[in-house]
C-alpha cells in the first residue's frame, strides 16, 4: 500500500490523479498546510523539507512530483503512463516534468511563496515578484502551446503522467489572472484531461 501525503490545492494532486490512473493500492493522508501542519516534526519525520507531496513506499520515502510521476509510471507499466522502452520518448517525458516543476511551478509560486526568494518584509520586492505573475506564467503556458503538446496528449497519442501534472497547473491559471481561453489546444487538454474517468473520480472526491 502506498500512502500519499497530499493537500487538494496543491501540485500533489497530480500524484494523486497519476495514482488514480495507474490503478495503485493507495491511501491519502491530508496535510493541513494552512495549520502548518508541514512545519510540524512529525511530518518534518516524512518529509524534512516540509511541503507536499511525499509517497511512502515500502522502500522509503520520495518527494517531489516528476520523482512520484516517474515512479508511479514505472511501478505499474501496465497502465501506459510512460514511453516505456523508449529512451528519447522516455526523456522527451522527464525534460517536460522538469519544466514544469522548476519553471512554471516556480513562477505561480512568486504570487504565494514570494517569501522564499526575499525577505518576508521587504514589501515593494514581494509586491513586485506579485506583478509579474501574469506575465510570467502567460510566457510559460505559451512556450507550452506552441511547442510542448505533441498531439491529443503532451507526448503525443498516448497519455502519460505528464498530462495531470499539465492539467493540475493550468487549473492555477485564472488565480494567477491569466485567462486559458488565450491557449486554446491548452483548454483543449484540460478538457480532455477532466473527462478522464480516473481524473473525474479524484474532482468529484474534492472538498468543496
Amino acid at each position: 500500500m502506498l500512502t500519499l501525503y497530499h493537500h487538494p490545492q496543491s501540485c500533489s494532486i497530480a500524484s494523486l490523479f497519476a495514482l488514480e490512473e495507474a490503478g495503485a493500492p493507495y491511501e491519502v493522508v491530508n496535510v493541513d498546510l494552512a495549520g502548518g501542519e508541514q512545519t510540524r516534526p512529525a511530518y518534518l519525520a516524512v518529509n524534512p523539507k516540509g511541503r507536499v507531496p511525499a509517497l511512502r513506499t515500502a522502500q522509503g520515502i520520495l518527494t517531489e512530483t516528476p520523482a512520484i510521476l516517474t515512479y508511479v509510471a514505472q511501478c505499474f507499466p501496465a497502465a501506459g503512463l510512460a514511453p516505456h522502452g523508449d529512451a528519447f520518448g522516455f526523456a522527451r517525458l522527464q525534460s517536460v516534468l522538469s519544466y514544469l516543476c522548476s519553471t512554471v511551478h516556480v513562477a505561480h509560486a512568486h504570487r504565494m511563496r514570494g517569501y522564499r526568494w526575499v525577505d518576508a518584509d521587504d514589501t515593494a520586492a514581494l509586491q513586485a515578484m506579485q506583478r509579474k505573475v501574469p506575465q510570467s506564467m502567460a510566457a510559460c503556458f505559451d512556450l507550452i502551446e506552441r511547442e510542448m503538446l505533441a498531439g491529443p496528449w503532451v507526448l503525443g497519442d498516448a497519455y502519460s503522467v505528464a498530462d495531470p501534472y499539465l492539467f493540475t497547473i493550468t487549473r492555477w491559471l485564472p488565480g494567477d489572472g491569466v485567462d486559458v481561453a488565450r491557449f486554446p489546444r491548452v483548454r483543449e487538454h484540460a478538457e480532455r484531461t477532466a473527462a478522464r474517468p480516473a481524473i473525474a473520480r479524484v474532482l468529484a472526491s474534492l472538498p468543496g
